[in-house]
């Protein structure tokens, strides 16, 4: 394939990372209306990150157009206002800002010779890449091989934008009107046939759900039954069911503790609930460690294997402990009763889901418990409650379909034939019915359990897997408290309502290595090596599906379970260990992405997310992230941006010592030519240099924070790597992925030091004490050996403020030691390193941003350059990292993330101060007049 020109995009030079990774943290904070809440799946990425990705990726960066931009500050003052879309972009509330998107559009299209691109996730999971392609006004093409992914994919790009702009159909819609680009109608059915489902469902099955008498004598609706498993003492002298209890706790609300205490009488026990603070603490909490269970009777260990062995056997039983009910001032906690626990007993219904539950240990350790099938893991009441419902959508179909024949749609084809008429409306509303019911066994399961900090219900997935859970929580799906059905329903229409609905965009269940991708664009987050067992892990939610929409979407429920073997994910109890999931996931990798290259659009980089988080034991090194730069690299792309995006703050994850690269990395990758050439290690090495200079000085002033420079600087280190066919080594061998990352890295140590030589002597001695001994004391005689090598002084050092030397011992003065009132246009002697600590250190106060933008115009009215404390701010945090000093490491990461807002008040400071001068000028002018 002949290399095409390159118009370098603005993903490929620089993007306002820190703004872009502040939203997606944010995003996780703003529940409602968030298209995701539609139905869980696992690792979607942040819509701020897909969004301001894909208009990244999508648009040129200025210095491809030097007829347009012919100077450096030309192109720096486009870039600013396209960074300036972006960062307005990543912010959700903006979402219906019809001219942001309008520009943001216009930009694309400049770029792209007028035309709209056609975007392609041949991976789309949980949606955010089609659905925020489509937000950007662009054809969105969404596929997978999971039949959960097609059918939420569909129910977010495809299924709005088909019903767009149409008014809701039900026969009590008043004067609501239909609106523009938008799915509001459809999201005002889905209120109320869902309002409709539960009320049929309710007058079927209701009497299962009474209500409880509460202490005061009045009926209260229960919203939780507590249950908790219980197993036959293993001690023969005592053969009793004792509970299996994680915690007796209901509620730690500080003035509204409840908890449950068992009383043993004779060879049974009962549970009696109380409200004061005096609960079991520590070991005594409950029933069930890590290590293993005791026994409430007589103290009798209770290993899990033979729990688990109990269990398989059919002998492991439960025993009703509380009931919560709703009360007039919130949760009401309530002692077990007879007539509570005899109505749950119910029939178990004949119907219940079939399909076989995967045996993965530690993902899903239900198995080990005798949980084969996917029925074993909810009650007989939940069984029928679910079957209800689901059963119940198909009936409340009809009507819907005979409200939008009354409505005046006509009949047309069915959803699944591409039909929009009455048909299809009734068909996708059942889609969405069907996707709150799915939601509903997320918290209507005997695995969920009870949140005794919240107090409210915890679903199934809290993480990406299926654990044993002792005690549980029976939600009542007619409350209208935590985990009710219409909670379920509500989710589902915010979703709705906050898609975009247009362009015309579709979602398919294909295979990524079969389909085509004649002229896409291509944006992907492919599944993560062996971190997530999607199709294991979805097929909880697709047995309730297909029972639900097996005649709605015919082409997506072929299958009785979720598609298995040719799952792109190294799963080593599926292909034989270790080393065969291996081979499976490079194979299968390679084969997809070379596939991509030869039909994608070859004038837009493909985007490519991977998840930083697996860890090789031995070697601290990513096994996936190897995988993935060497798959890449060997299907011939050329890797020419790595970024590494976040929804956690950098901040919080460096302040509890865990990885800062533990969200994401997005790769921008272009088609390698055929004939690419050979080169040699040093000729490598010489390129990598040249060009990771130049790259750190775009990216650092792009307002990248120092977390993020390491990885980010793979990017252009890895462009040079995978611009060749071969790298030789000295020996004659190709260099493989890991050196060339070894060297990357080293050389981005050297080009940070660099500017060591540019620093004031003052500075250079910091720098290399920080670096040998960090903020500890060392002998007085290290001090003066040091600083004559640096071309200071001991004494020169603390007449600077920066270091302290007596009874021969010497040390860099710490963060904490330079905190305080500090004013620079006093202070006679400063140092770079004494201007960066001690703004740091301002800002570390909490004085606020005004104090040390001030306190910077000072510095640089003291003829200190801003962009040198800045870049000293980069390389302090390097040094930190590698000295594990976490709290150095926040210390200097604080001062650079705060960039932009720093000058951008130091700048109105020095304003300020022109303006008093020219003022005090003026009036001295004007007294001489006189």
């Amino acid at each position: 394939m002949a290399a095409s020109p390159r118009k370098k995009k603005l993903i490929e030079n620089g993007i306002p990372l820190s703004v872009i990774n502040e939203q997606s943290t944010r995003e996780k904070s703003l529940r409602h209306g968030l298209p995701s809440t539609i139905h869980l799946y696992w690792a979607r990425r942040p819509l701020a990150t897909t969004r301001s990705i894909l208009f990244a990726q999508l648009v040129d960066d200025p210095a491809a157009h030097p007829d347009r931009f012919p100077t450096e500050e030309a192109q720096t003052q486009e870039r600013s206002r396209l960074f300036g879309l972006m960062k307005r972009l990543a912010v959700w509330e903006n979402r219906n800002d019809g001219e942001l998107y309008r520009q943001a559009h216009q930009a694309i299209l400049d770029s792209n010779d007028g035309k709209a691109p056609r975007v392609l996730d041949p991976f789309a999971g949980g949606g955010s890449i089609p659905l925020e392609a489509q937000r950007l006004g662009l054809e969105s093409h969404a596929s997978d091989l999971n039949p959960l992914a097609v059918i939420i994919n569909k129910a977010l790009i495809e299924f709005p934008s088909r019903f767009c702009g149409k008014a809701a159909i039900h026969p009590h819609t008043g004067t609501l009107s239909a609106s523009h680009n938008r799915s509001d109608g459809l999201a005002e059915d889905i209120r109320y046939y869902g309002t409709l489902l539960r009320d049929k469902a309710f007058e079927k099955i209701g009497g299962l759900y009474p209500k409880v008498k509460g202490d005061d004598g009045n009926e209260h609706t229960v919203i939780a039954w507590i249950w908790a498993r219980t197993v036959t003492n293993p001690n023969p002298a005592n053969p009793v069911q004792v509970p299996l209890v994680r915690s007796w706790w209901l509620s730690k609300k500080k003035g509204h503790e409840a908890w449950v205490k068992p009383i043993i009488e004779g060879n049974s026990i009962r549970y009696e609930v109380q409200h004061n603070a005096d609960g079991p603490k520590g070991d005594t909490e409950g029933t069930v460690t890590r290590r293993g269970a005791v026994s409430i009777i007589d103290g009798t260990p209770i290993d899990f294997k033979y729990i688990r062995s109990e269990s398989c056997a059919g002998r492991l039983s439960s025993q009703l402990i509380a009931v919560i009910a709703e009360g007039e001032h919130g949760r009401i906690y309530l002692n077990p009763s007879d007539s509570q626990r005899d109505v749950a007993e119910c029939e178990k219904p004949g119907n219940p889901p079939t399909g076989n539950v995967f045996d993965w240990p530690g993902r899903i350790n239900v198995y080990r418990y005798g949980m084969t099938h996917w029925a074993d893991l909810f009650t007989n009441r939940q069984l029928v409650a679910l079957t209800t419902l689901a059963d119940l959508v198909g009936e409340v179909r009809d009507q819907v379909l005979a409200d939008a024949k009354g409505a005046g749609m006509p009949d047309g084809d069915r959803l699944d034939a591409g039909g929009n008429g009455a048909q299809a409306y009734a068909d996708a509303i059942s889609v969405y019915l069907a996707l709150a019911v799915s939601r509903l066994t997320d918290r209507c399961s005997s695995i969920c359990g009870w949140d005794n900090t919240c107090e409210k219900m915890r679903n199934v997935f809290a993480r990406q897997a299926i654990p044993m859970t002792w005690d549980y929580a029976e939600v009542n799906p007619f409350s209208t408290k935590s985990g009710n059905l219409l909670g379920q329903v509500e989710w589902v229409a915010e979703a709705v309502e906050s898609v975009p609905a247009y362009p015309i965009s579709e979602a398919q269940q294909t295979d990524a290595a079969t389909r085509s991708y004649e002229g896409a664009v291509v944006s992907t987050d492919p599944p993560y090596y062996d971190n997530i067992g999607y199709s294991d892990l979805s097929d909880y939610f697709y047995v309730w599906l297909r029972r639900m929409l097996d005649d709605v979407l015919p082409s997506v429920t072929s299958t009785i379970l979720t598609p298995k073997a040719e799952e792109l994910v190294a799963n080593p109890y599926r292909h034989d260990g270790k080393a065969g999931a291996a081979e499976f996931f490079v194979d299968g990798f390679n084969h997809v992405f070379k596939h991509i290259r030869n039909d994608a659009n070859p004038d837009v980089p493909m985007t490519v997310y991977y998840a930083y988080k697996q860890q090789d034991a031995s070697n601290g090194t990513s096994t996936g992230w190897y995988a993935l730069l060497d798959g890449l690299i060997r299907s011939g792309w050329e890797i020419t941006a790595t970024w590494p995006v976040r929804s956690e703050l950098s901040n919080r994850m460096l302040a509890s010592g865990t990885n800062a690269l533990a969200s994401s990395i997005v790769l921008a990758c272009r088609p390698r030519p055929e004939d690419a050439p050979v080169t040699t290690l040093r000729e490598f090495t010489r390129l990598l240099r040249a060009e990771l200079t130049s790259s750190l000085k775009t990216m650092m002033s792009s307002g990248i924070d120092p977390v993020d420079l390491a990885q980010a600087a793979i990017g252009p280190g890895i462009s040079v790597y995978s611009r060749y066919s071969h790298i030789r080594e000295a020996n004659g061998s190709d260099m493989p992925i890991q050196n060339a990352l070894e060297i990357i890295n080293r050389t981005l140590d050297e080009v940070l030091g660099e500017s060591d030589t540019d620093y004031d002597p003052d500075t250079r001695f910091a720098v290399k004490w920080y670096q040998s001994y960090g903020w500890s004391p060392q002998s007085s005689g290290l001090a003066d050996q040091l600083a004559r090598s640096t071309d200071t002084s001991p004494s020169k050092l603390e007449r600077g403020g920066i270091f302290n030397a007596t009874g021969g011992k010497a040390h860099l003065l710490s963060p904490k030691e330079l905190s305080g009132v500090w004013n620079p246009s006093k202070d006679s002697q400063i140092s770079l390193w004494e201007a960066a600590v001690r703004l740091a250190g301002i800002l570390q106060e909490g004085q606020g941003i005004e104090s040390v933008s001030r306190a910077l115009a000072q510095v640089e009215a003291q003829g200190i350059p801003a962009e040198q404390i800045r870049d000293l701010g980069f390389r302090m945090f390097h040094a930190a990292e590698k000295r594990h000093d976490t709290e150095g490491a926040l210390f200097f990461n604080g001062l650079v993330s705060s960039w932009d807002e720093l000058t951008l008040g130091a700048s109105k400071e020095t304003a300020k101060i022109s303006e008093q001068q020219e003022d005090f000028q003026g009036s001295l002018d004007l007294n001489d007049g006189e």
